[in-house]
């Protein structure tokens, strides 16, 4: 790899042992029976969605619980409703101004322009609609497994109840409504792909970069959004109620806690699952591009042929989650489902390897380089071995970032053991971890992404194929993982409309307590796998815009030399643009912060002015305004949101019109680089410190209320940020920048050579889009927390019932 990255790219447009030659896309066709494999493929996308609606019929038929607990759940429904319709409204401006934009950009003819528009939008619908269904099922989910945790306490005069199978029970409602979700999310992804595959044929790939960069857009926009809104309510209703005046996280007396609930699904639930799904696309696009110029013909089916078994297996994996009683906690059952639908994708993926795909390169139709047709060993083996490595990483991330997240693993168990020193030593240890954990992850990752590279030998292109293979292997497992992240809002939710409502006591509280740990471990482990597939999509990606380039010089007739195409790190403008790389996603990290910091304290001063103005909320003779905090919360996220995205997709395009297309490429190595460390980092340490609250709280160093538990708290409000805005949101930026990359790699190459040529242009681009950038982020850093309370309630701000006194602790 290293070699790789300090060849000169003239290298790239002549044939050496380590590089080939540009490779005309062209040369693939969508035979007939390919065509037939991948309206096959299609079909079982439209499986899945199938599958999604009977799951979804299964979660709704459970009950509902208490009136007080529908009224409850009703006001997070619109609450969460409203926030996600304005987000789309907002957002959607953006998307139509770029579907424009795309038209600009250089394309073979004015159908594959025309496609990768429209196709844009479609994926930008497609990761919307992931994000709000899962949202909108999440909503109704939640209160039907607080009243099945509720079943645990028995009536007066009722022998004791089951504990095992009210916990199961309440744990399948609440895996089964991710099951939609994940099913939601593979169904829209593998349809999108394969439309565009059966529609274009061999352009294809050209056409699948405005898909996944609409999906990524969104993904972006919903995770930041999201994040902002979530944990500003959480950061702001903890500091208040939490600490200040000493009551649990979820009473109702708490003006926060509405805007709590509403949060974790419109940041956890909607957020994350447009994430995976333009996880799942973006992996998609770099494969099929890669896949056409490595395996011909091939290239356009066998991509796709993977992530359909991964679908099958996902429903076996999703039902498989069926908790029993020898189980030692709920992540025991699901990680039996992941797992079981691991080891079944690998072996469904060897039996299709063998059947379609021909037993050495020489036979692949479709490639016209001869690096690739004559490299010797099984073309089978060579795409088995691929899968196996994602589908292994996945395996190993998932069980890594447990170790470092669960409440009986020692590394939390150590933040819980800090906490006697008070919150000073519980920052420092959480931080420790992250750090530490971020380290194994990111070895993991790139030793992944190495063992794939390495099955091209002598041929960069099947090196680069092999990575986007390996990418596709680990989405088999993505339906599950889906599955599990929805859990973990879920089962908080639950908690949350159960201690509000006050309803459910004793031993269904407990139920739930336990299904709400289990579920930050899950969210936990999917935002390490979700890194993960960023990572791999990112340098498939890489390798399509490597490809891009050495067309484009192809078609100017340009030297490589004369462009300045080398990513040799020694040449000054290739190393600034790395340190470019690494400082965007340090500098979109704190601009992600810092707009949590900004609102959370908004939603601070509002906290404490009501309990001061209306002290009869302490003794619940008088109702808070909810709705107010939920406007605050929404009003500074739809704010905040545009500076990262600006961010995201500009940078690139101020990098490589100003420093060239070898800076460009230097700047994703040290995005890459960079973001992959932070994400991990922030999202492990957040979990650590999330766990190590509910540690606390279960009893352990002293329990609620004690010193330790302050402690903790703290913590936690310093993880929220980390783990659910800033540390996820790295995910999709890694994206946009390498999707706005390859897009534009072609207008870089034509503006500095041939005819087309022209600096003044290229300054033009570059110096609007660094005073686009620097103005953004100017105007981000003047704002201020609001501290006024002179606005009105916002209009339709969820109502809840008044506190009933007889819920008080």
């Amino acid at each position: 790899m290293a070699e790789f990255l300090t060849t000169p790219m003239a290298a790239l447009t002549q044939e050496s042992a380590f590089s080939d030659r540009p490779v005309s896309l062209a040369a693939a066709v969508l035979t007939g029976d390919n065509r037939l494999i991948i309206i096959v493929v299609a079909a079982v996308a439209v499986a899945a969605l199938v599958v999604a609606q009977l799951l979804v019929r299964q979660v709704l038929a459970a009950g509902e619980g208490t009136e007080r607990m529908k009224e409850i759940a009703a006001a997070v429904q619109e609450g969460a409703n409203a926030y996600l319709a304005r987000q789309l409204r907002t957002v959607g401006v953006f998307s139509v101004v770029v579907f424009f934009l795309l038209f600009l950009l250089p394309a073979d003819n004015w159908s594959q322009r025309a496609g990768r528009s429209l196709f844009f939008l479609v994926g930008a619908l497609f990761s919307a609609a992931t994000g709000y269904i899962g949202m909108r099922l999440a909503v109704r989910s939640n209160v039907r497994v607080a009243a099945a945790a509720r079943e645990a306490t028995p009536a007066e005069g009722e022998p004791e109840k089951d504990l095992t199978a009210v916990s199961h029970k309440a744990m399948k409602i609440a895996f089964r409504t991710g099951g939609v979700v994940g099913m939601i999310t593979v169904g829209l992804g593998l349809l999108g792909a394969s439309c565009v595959v059966l529609v274009y044929a061999a352009d294809a790939p050209k056409v699948l970069e405005g898909f996944g960069l609409g999906a990524a857009l969104i993904a972006m926009f919903m995770r930041v959004g999201g994040g902002i809104f979530t944990k500003a309510a959480d950061v702001g209703a903890d500091l208040v109620g939490k600490v200040e005046q000493g009551i649990p996280e979820d009473d109702p007396r708490n003006a926060a806690t509405i805007a709590d609930n509403v949060g974790d699904n419109v940041g956890d639930c909607a957020g994350m699952a447009a994430d995976l799904f333009e996880s799942y696309a973006v992996t998609l696009v770099a494969a099929l591009i890669l896949g056409t110029a490595a395996f011909g013909d091939s290239g356009l089916a066998f991509p796709l042929m993977v992530p359909a078994i991964g679908v099958v297996t996902a429903m076996i994996g999703i039902f498989a989650v069926a908790p029993r009683r020898t189980d030692r906690s709920g992540m025991t059952a699901i990680n039996r489902g992941f797992f079981i639908s691991a080891v079944i994708s690998l072996a469904l993926v060897a039996v299709a390897a063998f059947a379609y795909l021909p037993s050495s390169y020489a036979e692949l139709d479709g490639v016209t380089d001869e690096a690739i047709t004559g490299h010797g060993g099984d073309p089978r083996i060579f795409a088995l071995v691929a899968v196996a490595i994602g589908i292994v990483l996945a395996a190993l991330i998932q069980q890594l970032t447990g170790y470092f997240t669960e409440t009986n693993r020692r590394p939390v168990q150590d933040i819980g053991k800090s906490s006697l020193t008070g919150p000073a030593t519980v920052v420092l240890a959480g931080i420790s971890i992250g750090l530490e954990s971020a380290v194994y992850t990111a070895l993991l990752i790139s030793l992944g992404v190495y063992g794939a590279f390495l099955l091209g030998g002598t041929s960069i292109m099947l090196a680069l194929f092999a990575v986007a293979l390996a990418g596709t292997g680990l989405l088999t497992t993505v339906g599950v993982i889906v599955a599990m992240d929805t859990f973990g809002p879920v089962s908080d939710n639950a908690q949350g409309i159960a201690e509000m409502s006050g309803d459910v006591t004793g031993a269904g509280a407990q139920v739930l307590t336990d299904l709400d740990a289990v579920g930050n471990t899950t969210k936990a482990i999917t935002k390490g796998i979700a890194i993960a597939t960023a990572v791999l999509a990112a340098a498939a990606l890489f390798g399509s815009y490597r490809d891009a380039i050495a067309t484009a010089v192809a078609e100017v007739g340009a030297g490589a030399g004369e462009l300045g195409l080398s990513l040799d790190i020694s040449q000054p403008n290739n190393l600034v643009g790395l340190v470019l790389g690494a400082a965007v996603v340090f500098l979109f990290s704190g601009l992600a912060i810092n707009a949590v910091s900004r609102s959370a304290g908004s939603v601070v001063y509002e906290v404490r002015r009501q309990f001061r103005e209306h002290p009869g909320i302490m003794d619940y003779s008088e109702k808070p305004e909810y709705g107010r905090v939920v406007d605050i919360c929404t009003r500074d996220a739809l704010r905040e949101l545009a500076t990262p995205g600006l961010l995201a997709v500009l940078a690139p395009i101020a990098v490589g019109f100003s420093l060239g297309v070898g800076a460009l490429g230097s700047y994703l190595a040290g995005a890459i680089g960079t973001g992959t460390l932070m994400a991990v980092f922030l999202a492990n340490s957040g979990g650590a410190w999330d766990n190590a609250k509910k540690l606390v709280e279960d009893g352990h160093h002293g329990g609620k209320g004690s010193e330790a538990h302050a402690a903790t708290v703290i913590g936690d409000t310093v993880g929220d940020p980390f783990k659910d805005t800033a540390g996820p949101a790295i995910n999709p930026l890694l994206k946009v920048m390498n999707l706005v990359a390859l897009l534009i790699a072609p207008a870089i190459v034509q503006f500095s050579y041939g005819v087309d040529a022209s600096p003044w242009v290229r300054a033009l681009v570059a110096v609007v889009a660094i005073v686009i950038i620097v103005g953004a982020v100017y105007v981000s850093k003047r704002r201020g927390i609001a501290v006024g309370d002179g606005e009105a309630p916002g209009d339709g701000g969820p109502s809840v019932p008044a506190p009933d006194p007889a819920a008080a602790p």
